[in-house]
């Protein structure tokens, strides 16, 4: 009987051991579990002022109701707010989101928080604005210098190619503005009858814009062409041309499209848009740091494209398409 009991014993601890759950490793954040519906990304945008960022919002968010992810927006109130930036990526990092897709509010300053980012395991997608860094896994965003260098060859068509010229970024550190700056002197080159006599950078700032605008008009009384290249900048630049009695006159091209700079376009203040695509950027933003989660190839540079308006092409249905895309 002795010998029973223990062979049954036996027999159950077996069985038990067979039935046993067994636990599996914890996945680190950012490694796909084929369980799960529904990500959680965040997207952060360089700030939440301009109308340029509604519109990456706007795509961001339809990436997600298409794709079956949850978009946490958040982002610093002003492009410069570089430390704000930072804070907010690491507290999604400790939240553990599936996946970041960042616009850095500084190439060089953002490459840190960029770092523990991919160490916690979450794939990074930069739009807009990149890294000095090889881990972002994708660059969505527009073509800056070549954008840069339309804007330059449109000017140079409004002014015969000849005169004085200003230019008007927005902040320094920032890669977007940096590549147009760059973009527009190398399309100058193009034309040896222009001479580009000031850069003046506006902050990301309408007033600020204005100020350093109406300062370079002073300055320099025989500029008869400017390029400002960003949003703030060009609405800025608009006001201080009206203030100076200029308006028409000096010839004005802007970056993106807001209605302030539709109505100063129709008002021949502005002479041409150089106009992205935000939405564009929100959407293929999202749906690369989806493929990424799914462990599918993503490109690592995605032009979302560029287009000139002016008064001439702005009703065609292909550039009103543009517009209206949110």
């Amino acid at each position: 009987m002795k010998y029973l009991v223990s062979s049954l014993i036996v027999v159950l601890m077996i069985l038990a051991a067979g039935c046993e759950k067994k636990t599996e490793p914890a996945q680190p954040s950012g490694t796909v579990s084929n369980e799960k519906e529904v990500f959680e990304i965040a997207v952060i945008p360089k700030g939440l002022a301009h109308q340029f960022w509604i519109f990456v919002k706007q795509g961001a968010e339809a990436a997600g109701r298409d794709l079956g992810a949850d978009i946490l927006w958040q982002g610093p109130p002003k492009e410069t707010e570089i430390a704000q930036q930072i804070n907010i990526v690491q507290d999604m990092i400790t939240r553990r989101v599936d996946a970041l897709v960042l616009a850095a509010c500084d190439e060089n300053a953002l490459a840190t928080v960029i770092a523990q980012a991919d160490q916690a395991g979450i794939p990074v997608i930069m739009i807009d604005s990149g890294v000095k860094s090889d881990v972002p896994k994708s660059l969505v965003a527009t073509d800056n210098v070549e954008g840069a260098k339309m804007a330059a060859r449109k000017l140079a068509e409004l002014l015969g190619a000849q005169g004085e010229v200003g230019l008007v970024p927005f902040v320094p550190g920032a890669a977007t503005s940096e590549l147009r700056e760059r973009g527009f002197k190398e399309g100058l080159q193009e034309f040896p009858g222009m001479t580009l006599v000031a850069t003046n950078y506006s902050q990301s700032d309408v007033s600020i814009g204005m100020n350093v605008t109406s300062d370079m008009l002073t300055a320099h009384p025989d500029i008869i062409g400017i390029f400002a290249a960003s949003e703030p900048s060009a609405i800025g630049a608009a006001q201080a041309l009206r203030a100076a009695g200029k308006a028409g006159q000096v010839k004005l091209i802007g970056f993106d499209a807001t209605g302030e700079q539709l109505n100063a376009l129709r008002d021949g203040v502005i002479h041409a848009l150089i106009v992205q695509n935000p939405f564009k950027m929100g959407y293929e933003g999202v749906k690369a740091a989806i493929a990424a989660l799914h462990g599918e190839p993503v490109e690592p540079v995605i032009d979302t494209g560029v287009t000139v308006v002016t008064l001439e092409n702005l009703e065609t249905p292909e550039v009103q398409a543009l517009l209206t895309a949110g």
